[in-house]
């Protein structure tokens, strides 16, 4: 990998970690696009660089996580469902999943039809929930919608918040859950495969993550605020029209 493509690589990521358009889809697809080689360190790259959007997470939500500690528990429960398919997964969802751009590109499809249906379907409901008033069995379940992201294209993000909907909160609320839910997952997964890889990187794939990290960290502070405003005033029918087009486009144009 060279620097420019460390730079898209962590752009997209940033942009798209936290928008219901899956950021693993994207940067496989990019990667794709590229021409980077497969490489398990191309797969950790992906997965490394989630730290710096995070640490967005961190700087925006930190001071909210930490003066309301009834929180955790919750995002313990939600993280814990992700955290066994991880768990059981990981060599099959790194040696399979994260190199096949077909998956993600069918997904991305599947998943705009699911979120436009669901919002439509959602928008009848009366929701009223906030992360305030979320209890321990309702943050379980929406950590069962996450483990559905370990399938490329599916979205963290989507999974997550329509979770959260789903089960009665609003959509501001949902998304920010989703933020603050990214951290023990999105940590977790890099922790995993860096104990999976024994830290064998060389000094060069060490400046590359660091600076893939720093750079998705920028992005992701944009990114973030963004679907803050946009969900204020907006549904999530844009998102899923959009999955479906940049997937269509895709096939036709790269893979067909």
């Amino acid at each position: 990998m060279n620097p420019a493509e460390v730079l898209i690589l962590s752009i997209v990521e940033g942009i798209t970690e936290f928008l219901p358009v899956s950021s693993t889809g994207h940067l496989i697809l990019t990667a794709f696009l590229l021409k980077i080689p497969q490489s398990n360190f191309l797969t950790t790259f992906e997965i490394v660089i989630q730290l710096g959007a995070i640490s967005a997470v961190l700087v925006i939500y930190g001071k909210s996580l930490w003066n309301n500690l009834k929180l955790w528990p919750l995002l313990i429960i939600g993280f814990l469902p992700s955290a066994l398919t991880g768990l059981l997964l990981y060599k099959f969802i790194k040696k399979y999943l994260l190199v096949n751009p077909f998956i993600p590109v069918i997904t991305l499809f599947i998943g705009g039809i699911i979120l436009i249906f669901l919002e439509k379907f959602l928008n009848k409901r009366k929701r009223e929930l906030s992360i305030q008033n979320l209890d321990i069995k309702k943050s379980f379940y929406i950590g069962l919608f996450q483990t559905l992201s370990v399938i490329p294209g599916v979205s963290r993000s989507a999974a997550t918040i329509i979770g959260g909907m789903i089960f009665g909160m609003t959509r501001k609320s949902s998304a920010e859950f989703s933020f603050l839910l990214a951290v023990p997952t999105i940590f977790g997964a890099t922790a995993l495969d860096l104990m999976e890889s024994n830290f064998q990187f060389n000094a060069s794939e060490t400046i590359l993550l660091i600076s893939g990290i720093i750079l998705s960290f920028i992005s992701a502070l944009i990114g973030i605020k963004l679907l803050i405003t946009f969900v204020e005033r907006n549904s999530f029918v844009f998102f899923g029209i959009y999955r479906i087009i940049f997937s269509i486009l895709f096939y036709i144009l790269f893979l067909k």
